[in-house]
């Protein structure tokens, strides 16, 4: 992966300063405020977070641990918590033994219109679109919230490897579920290369991933990135078999629906554990964070929902939802 175009003063200031030797200062402009649809302060971000995962080409791997890089990437997350703050109210924590429940209240709305419009109506560029958006975290999938491996322990870790090993596969690298939908990607005559769409994707977008990484990069945080994924797997199953019918009506075969197809077996289980023995685990073990295992699911269920609210006012607008670029392969 290279690094992108920059999207305003912030990102003009951040890559020609990561292009060159780290150990200089890192001096970055201050957001014009907390916004989770703010371009510039959301690629910004990716890209700090990006150097802990594979980096990129022209980009020195020593700044991944940079004090002066670490110390601006901390004054853009303040940004971005301050953005989480005003969208997503905080829950109330509650006893460990009532975890489960409140999450299940959170998750109870979890599936919007979205879905059913990729199963009913979607047209194939309209799919191809939120494949592409979807690419900026499913294309290293499971790994933000592998961050909390070390950080458990008890059932909370083990119930925390048991869904990590179903998303990387079980062993069998063509199994993992980047690898599955890289094949949806290519099925959709989509350039399935790890971060090929970032310049093309709106701040939203970006957040949707930079929420995961804000919370897993940080051991503090590790009740809301258990939360974050509890979340996720909540509310999984009935959205991915409205996208895998929705895929197989423009015509998708087998191959290109796998990944959705997997999903909705898989997260069936991956609900259970993770409610249950990983946030449930969490609670009894360190009751404490009992407030941000759901604030970590509240913010995962938000983020979400304004990236759909997104991308389907453009398109009831008649409008694209990616910046136009050539991406995109006939």
């Amino acid at each position: 992966m290279r690094l992108p175009a920059d999207r305003g003063p912030i990102t003009a200031h951040l890559f020609p300063a990561l292009a060159g030797p780290p150990g200089e200062p890192v001096s970055l402009p201050s957001p014009a405020g907390p916004s989770l649809h703010d371009g510039d302060l959301q690629l910004a971000l990716f890209a700090c977070y990006e150097l802990h995962y594979r980096g990129f080409e022209e980009v020195d791997e020593r700044w991944e641990w940079d004090p002066g890089l670490l110390r601006a990437r901390a004054e853009l997350e303040r940004h971005l918590d301050d953005a989480l703050a005003e969208a997503v109210p905080r829950p109330r924590p509650v006893p460990p033994g009532e975890v489960r429940r409140a999450l299940a209240g959170l998750c109870a709305d979890g599936d919007g219109p979205f879905s059913r419009h990729l199963r009913r109506a979607a047209t194939l560029d309209q799919f191809r679109e939120f494949v592409a958006h979807r690419s900026i975290y499913h294309l290293k999938e499971a790994d933000p919230h592998s961050w909390a491996i070390p950080r458990l322990h008890g059932r909370a870790k083990a119930a925390l490897v048991e869904i990590q090993a179903d998303e990387y596969g079980g062993g069998r690298p063509e199994r993992m579920h980047s690898e599955l939908f890289r094949a949806t990607m290519r099925g959709l005559g989509l350039d399935d290369a790890y971060g090929a769409y970032v310049d093309r994707v709106p701040g939203i977008t970006l957040a949707v991933s930079n929420v995961m990484s804000l919370f897993g990069l940080h051991r503090r945080r590790r009740g809301a990135l258990a939360g974050h994924l509890a979340a996720l797997e909540m509310t999984s199953s009935l959205p991915n078999r409205r996208y895998a019918a929705g895929l197989r009506r423009l015509g998708g075969d087998a191959a290109a629906a796998l990944f959705y197809d997997e999903h909705v077996q898989a997260d069936a289980v991956h609900e259970q554990v993770a409610a249950h023995d990983l946030c449930g685990g969490l609670a009894a073990a360190e009751p404490a964070l009992t407030g941000d295992i759901l604030y970590g699911a509240a913010c995962a269920l938000t983020v979400d929902r304004l990236w759909a609210e997104h991308v389907m006012d453009r398109w009831e607008r008649g409008e694209p939802s990616l910046e136009p670029a050539g991406h995109l392969v006939a």
